[in-house]
């Protein structure tokens, strides 16, 4: 029998603030996280605005020494990984190491370290290169030193699946729970894409809104969305199996109940048109979870604000739901954060995980003109108070892939 894994710890680092209550409550409040880029010379670029983390000090959470030794989307997953663990009030020691796990992906990894090494390479000399080059830069590095400074000795892993990467983390994570191998995983996703590269990669796919106004640049599901922001940042939860938890007495945030994951194996950007990827997500979600569509009651979209995407997850919400479709509750809080890339299926897991524990949907920002193509019932004038019982999560990346996770009021 698969055993039932919960919620008990959360932590995040976001553009709209550096820890979960300060990102809820102005997610809940409709504020946008997004302004004009700092990070990198707008000038160079036709995109201008990002999700940007403020006023974050890696020192908060580590020692000056370790900080310099990592790149910032690991600092940023260090940040969020103690926050979720002494969230759920956590002790890790020799007595329970080895059946504790970190699954922490990303989508682009140490991109910034890349740029910098590379400068130095070439105005310097290969012989300059930082001997730290390749721990800071690789992906899975964030998993590692989450596992070295908090003494985990469980499974170590890291997943990379573009803009799917913190949903992915998550359900694997569950899954590595639900069968037995571990009592506790430190899972989701964590990014730092905001750099000269990153700008101009997604800039000459023409993939980033050229919006120059911060306010309205990201719009998911509106006719005029022209692309989307990107943001940075890190959301980690701490899931534990049930037995764990009411053994410890742990405050239960949500339980997981499913997960899909599937492949569009159709394009290396553009999502299936038909959306038959994300429909088979879905359904392996609900079924994996023992639900029907007429149970969930919000849906936290990936609406990333680019036309085919949001086109494109309607379609596979309608297919999925029925008349149900119509029902259900859904948003985009990237209209606030931007699009975290790799770490934003971990901060949109956080986002349903709080709709469910407080009965309060986030709306989606900026929705002014409907489109023909999006006519489901998204939450888009504020906030509304919504007793959510199911919650499910979508991801979808570049490469084709697609990741769809599911939550439920925990009910001993």
């Amino acid at each position: 029998m698969k055993r039932r894994v919960v919620v008990t710890g959360l932590g995040a680092v976001t553009p709209l603030g550096n820890d979960v209550e300060s990102t809820w409550k102005n997610a809940i409040a409709g504020k946008s996280g997004i302004d004009i880029v700092t990070r990198v010379n707008p000038d160079d670029f036709r995109a201008k605005v990002a999700g940007e983390v403020k006023d974050f000090n890696p020192e908060d959470f580590m020692d000056h020494k370790d900080a310099l030794r990592m790149d910032r989307f690991t600092q940023f997953a260090v940040a969020a990984a103690k926050m979720a663990v002494a969230d759920a009030g956590y002790v890790i020691d020799e007595t329970n190491a080895e059946r504790i796990g970190v699954w922490i992906g990303s989508g682009i990894g140490g991109m910034e370290t890349f740029e910098n090494e590379l400068r130095t390479a070439i105005e310097k000399g290969y012989r300059r290169v930082s001997p730290f080059f390749v721990p800071m830069m690789i992906p899975d590095m964030a998993s590692g030193q989450v596992s070295i400074l908090l003494g985990t000795k469980g499974i170590n892993s890291c997943t990379v699946t573009a803009c799917a990467t913190g949903t992915n983390s998550i359900g694997d994570a569950y899954e590595v729970i639900s069968r037995g191998d571990n009592d506790a995983v430190i899972c989701g996703g964590s990014e730092a894409p905001l750099t000269n590269m990153s700008f101009a990669g997604f800039s000459s796919s023409r993939a980033l809104s050229t919006n120059p106004d911060p306010k309205t640049a990201c719009r998911p599901f509106d006719k005029k969305r022209d692309g989307f922001v990107m943001g940075e940042g890190a959301g980690i939860v701490l899931l534990e199996s049930l037995d764990s938890a009411l053994k410890r007495g742990a405050h239960i945030y949500a339980e997981v109940v499913g997960y899909g994951a599937t492949s569009d194996a159709f394009h290396v950007t553009r999502p299936d048109p038909d959306g038959k990827g994300a429909v088979r997500s879905m359904k392996m979600a609900l079924e994996n979870a023992g639900l029907t569509t007429g149970q969930v009651d919000y849906i936290n979209a990936h609406g990333t604000s680019t036309a085919a995407n949001d086109s494109t997850e309607t379609k596979a919400v309608k297919a999925v739901f029925g008349d149900d479709a119509y029902q259900v509750a859904i948003s985009s809080t990237k209209s606030m954060t931007g699009h975290l890339l790799g770490a934003s299926g971990g901060v949109e897991a956080i986002f349903s995980i709080k709709a469910i524990e407080d009965g309060i949907v986030p709306p989606t920002i900026n929705y002014e003109t409907p489109d023909e193509e999006c006519d489901l019932n998204y939450v888009t004038n504020g906030a509304i108070k919504k007793d959510v019982t199911v919650a499910m999560s979508n991801s979808f990346g570049f490469g084709g892939h697609n990741a769809t996770l599911v939550f439920r009021k925990f009910e001993d």
